[in-house]
This record gives C-alpha cells, structure tokens and sequence, in this order.
C-alpha cells in the first residue's frame, strides 16, 4: 500500500505542478495586491513546499519503513489537504462570482485572478487524486495491508 500512496502522491503533484505553472504563467504573483479574494503567494507556495516535503519523507519512508517517517509524513499531509481545501473554496467562490456575473464570458478575462486559468479537469484529478493520497497514507500508517 506504501507504493500506491507513492505513486498516488506523485500523480497528484504532477497536477500541482501543472496548476502552480498556469498560475505563475499568469500572473500569480503580481495579481496578489489586488483587494478582491484571490489565492496569494504565501498559501500557493506554502502548500507547495508542505507538499513536496512530505513526499521527499515519503519517499525516505518507502526506503527506510520508519513508521515515524510514515506519520510525520501524514501530518504534514492533513496541514497540505487544510491548505488545499482553502484554495479550493477560494477557486470555488471566484467561480461562482464569474458565472453571476452579468457579462460572463467563457474564458477568464484579464482581470480575472490566475487561477481561473485552471482547467477544471485538471483541479478536479488533482483534488481526487489528493484525497486518495491522503487515505492510502494514512492506512499504510496504520499499519492497515501490510507495509
């Protein structure tokens, strides 16, 4: 079960990868002195780092079967799952505002913040494939199927 979650987290950061690339590319971090509710540097980049982290142990875990490793791993997981449902709800709430919006076209304008620019597809794995990561984490932990 230890491999899945591997392999679970590494897909699941592909699609982080992809995300945090779009939101960069435009404009990300300068959109952030905007007053409106957008996703800021610090908890993107937080989120990132907690993430790519608890991998980095993950894998140390994999290779060593430290179950310490295992939950150190999982706290910093459930901190990154806390991060990412803030970010979700923040994407979630800017989406809601653009298709009330009288003039709503199809595609973000440029005024819109950057994560609009997210391909729901690609939110929606990677969320997916983040809660799974988190469950198949969390059991290896456990000690749930063997390590």
């Amino acid at each position: 079960m230890k491999w899945a979650a591997l392999i679970a987290w590494v897909l699941t950061a592909g699609g982080g990868f992809v995300m945090l690339g779009l939101w960069l590319k435009h404009g990300g971090r300068q959109q952030a002195q905007r007053s409106e509710r957008r996703i800021r540097p610090p908890l993107i980049f937080a989120h990132f780092a907690l993430a790519a982290t608890g991998l980095v142990i993950w894998i140390v875990y994999v290779a060593s079967d430290q179950d310490t490793l295992a939950w150190v791993a999982v706290a910093l997981l459930v901190v990154v799952a806390l991060l990412g449902f803030t970010m979700l709800a923040i994407w979630l709430q800017q989406r809601q505002q653009s298709a009330r919006a009288p003039a709503a076209a199809t595609a973000p304008a440029a005024g819109q913040p950057a994560e609009q620019r997210f391909p729901v597809p690609i939110v929606v794995l990677h969320g997916v494939l983040a809660v799974a990561t988190l469950v198949l984490v969390v059991l290896t932990a456990a000690g749930v199927g063997g390590s």
